[in-house]
């Protein structure tokens, strides 16, 4: 059956289930030029189910578009996959102010320090030991110039404060003078590719 057919206006504020267990509500997606390119919505998640199936429970999740198998005539959305799967998929995600966020749902966004600079866009993540532990920034060319950086950084993903979900943005916890000083910006920036 194919999942694409439905709308994110069509599943927005439906509660989600997996066989019987509510997992969760829509809440909405992530807004992109190309839509395409956004294979997640967001879940607020009943905290049971982040108590139980989440190392440390978070209240927005992603969820991912191929797992949503219908709506039942109930109005309430239900799921192909198990309870388990849905857990290792959040296990695949980016935790950011207490939100997890998919790979897709954080590619092509803006970077900015905590003073509104725009430092670049996020072109890819990268794992360490199997975690996501920072973006590859492509760095805007005026900012490579002020500071001297390359054109591609690794951002380490604990240096964000939080996301800004209409803007597309990403903003860093300080400036972003203080960002190149951080013993984990230092430690990934020197890291060559094949410790990831």
């Amino acid at each position: 059956m194919p999942n694409d057919k439905y709308d994110i206006q069509e599943l927005l504020q439906r509660d989600v289930y997996v066989n019987d267990k509510k997992v969760g509500k829509i809440v909405g997606e992530r807004h992109h030029p190309n839509e395409a390119r956004v294979r997640s919505m967001r879940l607020q998640v009943e905290s049971d189910v982040a108590d139980e199936f989440m190392r440390k429970p978070a209240e927005l999740v992603p969820l991912p578009k191929e797992l949503v198998h219908s709506i039942r005539n109930d109005g309430t959305v239900k799921l192909s996959k198990s309870m388990r799967e849905l857990q290792r998929r959040w296990r695949n995600t980016v935790r950011i102010d207490e939100k997890l966020y998919a790979p897709d749902e954080m590619l092509d966004r803006a970077v900015l320090d905590n003073q509104g600079q725009e430092i670049g866009v996020i072109t890819d993540l990268f794992k360490v030991k199997r975690t996501y532990k920072g973006v590859i920034v492509q760095v805007r060319i005026g900012v490579q110039k002020k500071y001297g950086v390359e054109a591609q950084l690794r951002i380490p993903i604990n240096a964000f404060s939080r996301t800004r979900e209409r803007l597309d943005e990403v903003v860093l916890s300080r400036t972003f003078d203080k960002v190149l000083t951080l013993p984990s910006y230092v430690t990934l920036n020197e890291m060559s590719d094949e410790e990831e």
